[in-house]
Parts: C-alpha cells; structure tokens; sequence
C-alpha cells in the first residue's frame, strides 16, 4: 500500500488504551443498565460479569489476529485471511449496519439528555461537529477522546458518591427474576457497550508497532472499564433497586434523584451526554474505517477508499457515515438501537473468535479455549435477545449475504 494512500500510524499504547475506554465507558453505564436491568433483576451484576467474559474472550481474539494483521478494517480483514471472502464481507456487514445504529443511538441520547425538546436537532448538531472533528486527524480525535474520558469519569465518581451517600431510595422494589435467559439477555444488553476495543483492532494500520501495542491496549481497556462498570451498577443497584433502575429512560439520573442528594442529577444527566460524545466520536472513527477497508476489497464503492491528501484520513467515509447516522436520528429509539447493535455486533465477534481458531498455537499462545468460548457465548447472547431484535437482525445479515452473492455474480 503507498503511503499517499495509507493512513498515519500515531497511536501508541496509550492513545489506543484511551480511545477503547471512551468507546466503551459511557454507553453501558447510561443506557443499557436500564433494559438490563429489565432483564436480569436482582441479578444485573451477574449479566455484566458475564458481558466481561464473553468481551475478554472477543478482545484477546482480535488482538492475535490484528497483531498479525495490523490494517485497518478489524474482523473483516480478518474473516477474510482467515475463513474466506465471504466471512469478511460479512463481518464488516455487520459491524458497520451494528455501529450505525449505535451512532444513531448516542447521538439520540446527546439529544434527550441535554435538551429533550429538540433532542434531534442537537443529535444531527453533534454528529456534524464530531464528524468534522474525526476527518482532522486521528491524533485530533485521540486528544478530544483523551479529554471526554477524564471528565466522564469524574463525572462517574461524582455519581458513586451521590449514589452511596444519598442513601437508598425509598420503596425500593425487587426487579423480576429473569433466571438464566434474562440474565443473558442483560449481558446481550451490556454487551453493547463493552464492544468498544473493537475501535483499537479497526485502527489498526494507526496504530505504532501493532503487533506489540494492540495485544497490550485491548486487554487493559477491558479491564479497567469492567472495574468502573462493576463499582457503578453495585452503587445504583444498591440505591435504587433494579425495578427503578429499569423504568426509567435515564437509569443512573433517576437513582440519584431518588436518593437524598438529588441535587447532583444534572451533573449526572450533563457526565451522560458527555460520555455518549465521546462514545460517537469513537465510533465514527471505526465504522468509517472498516467502511475504508470494505471500499478497498471492493465490497463497498471504491470512493470511499479515498483518504485526505493532508489529514491521511478517510474522509469520504466518515462524511458518508455522518449522512446516514443523521438519517437514523429521525427514527432513532435508544433500546431498540441498543438490541440490534448488539446483535450484529455479536455476529461480528463470532466470526473473530472463529477466525482464530483457525491461528497455529504458537499464535494464540493461549490455545484454542478463549476463542471457542468467545463463539458459543457470542451466539448463545444473541439468541437471548427480544424475538423481534434477533429476527430484524437475521433479516439483515441475510441481505447481507444477498448483496455479497450479487456482487459475486456480477464480477463473474
């Protein structure tokens, strides 16, 4: 590949280490511990726990292969070295139709929670400014993305503490027990917003010494969202119940307001939008760039394979991106965009756990256990999604399939 064409390698381990987090802290902790909660009951904390094996899984698979692989595109790259055109086309499928709900779902929350009578003017206002702030440069986003995650988790602290110290709200209700398939269904739910890392493995052709840096980034952005992820949910289960905590379209906001210090909801509503920015931000980047690799193998129009003679970045895909996610926004709604993302994107890491179980040993240094889990568990949380979640996202992914054989045909 020429370097007029490439992009610029500027993250080092770091950098790759905060863009994960800030894709992942934020959405998860907002948004899907509502319906999860919904689900699981009293036993939310055993969904996340379980969201967490099943993305330690998904993350150390996709680091050995975009070690190996350190091009942008993720799993589509790699189902495609791996298990054949056909897997890598329809992996990138999936991610980009996953990530473009998610975008939509973000954008939507950016709305709601900041002004709720124009929630989608300012969404559409917040996908054009990150949008602008993505086609500047990988290093641009990287510090904009550095600066979201440590006010969001000060922001997250300044929760725990009005969550603790506000004491338990009253009337507290036990949340229904979902037993095995609602405990399931919260980690499907959640699992949503553990699939940031996969931002670290698409950027992989910006990434300094990949074969080094992503192995180690993946695993320790994981780790240390898990860690605040638990603290959160212990907090808010504690203080205001499951059963509240699934009503409310602002799950962390009205357990504050519940507790005795209500006077700390705003900061918790502003720390909601700020995270959901940063989230977009992230995932602008990664859908744009598997949307770039896609254009490059020829399964998405060559012109989006164009990148910036001075920023080196996709440009023409991350505008393309912009466009369609403010196309959702007008119909966007946060739960239902939260199922389905979940469940292409849960596609997508069973085709990456597959992918490396097809790596020699000496590759996987681990064997073959954490893959092989990684596609049972992946398959087994979609499946534990609402019916009507897991039959739209079939239909998808088999016109998916349909677009590929189309394609096939017509080269020949």
């Amino acid at each position: 590949m020429s370097k007029a064409t490439s992009l610029r390698r500027a993250l080092g381990t770091r950098d790759a280490v905060v863009i994960g987090m800030g894709s992942m802290i934020g959405a998860g902790v907002f948004t899907a511990i509502g319906p999860a909660a919904a689900a699981a009951g009293n036993w939310l904390l055993l969904g996340l726990a379980l969201a967490g094996l099943v993305a330690l899984c998904n993350a150390m698979s996709s680091a050995w292969l975009a070690a190996l692989y350190p091009e942008s595109g993720g799993t589509y790259v790699y189902g495609r070295r791996r298990l054949g055109h056909f897997w890598g086309f329809l992996a990138g499928w999936a991610f980009v139709v996953g990530k473009l709900a998610s975008c939509a779902a973000m954008a939507f929350t950016i709305g709601v929670y900041l002004w709720p009578d124009q929630a989608r003017a300012l969404a559409i206002a917040a996908v054009v400014a990150l949008v602008a702030v993505n086609y500047a440069g990988i290093q641009r986003t990287a510090a904009a993305t550095r600066v979201i995650l440590a006010i969001t988790l000060v922001i997250l602290a300044v929760t725990v503490v009005a969550l603790l110290g506000g004491g338990r709200a009253d009337g507290q209700a036990a949340g229904a027990a979902g037993g095995v398939t609602g405990i399931a269904q919260a980690a499907a739910f959640f699992f949503f917003a553990f699939a940031g890392y996969a931002r670290i493995a698409t950027m992989g052709e910006e990434v300094r010494d990949p074969a080094r840096t992503i192995p180690r980034a993946i695993p320790r952005a994981l780790a240390m969202t898990l860690v605040v992820y638990l603290v959160v949910g212990l907090a808010a289960l504690w203080a205001a119940g499951p059963a509240l905590l699934a009503t409310s379209p602002a799950p962390l906001a009205a357990a504050v307001e519940a507790g005795g210090m209500p006077g700390a909801a705003p900061v918790v509503r502003a720390g909601a939008a700020i995270a959901s920015v940063g989230v977009l931000l992230a995932l602008i980047a990664g859908v744009s760039r598997t949307g770039l690799a896609m254009a490059r193998g020829g399964d998405l129009p060559r012109w989006l394979a164009a990148v910036h003679p001075r920023f080196r970045t996709p440009y023409r895909a991350e505008v393309a991106v912009g466009a369609v996610v403010i196309a959702a926004v007008a119909v966007g709604d946060l739960r239902g965009a939260i199922a389905f993302s979940s469940f292409a994107v849960l596609g997508y890491y069973a085709i990456a756990n597959a992918a490396a179980l097809t790596l020699p040993r000496a590759r996987a240094r681990r064997g073959t256990v954490l893959p092989a889990v990684g596609v049972v568990g992946c398959v087994a949380l979609a499946a534990s999604l609402p019916w009507t979640t897991v039959v739209q996202g079939a239909a998808v992914l088999a016109a998916g399939a349909v677009v590929f054989a189309t394609r096939a045909v017509a080269r020949g």
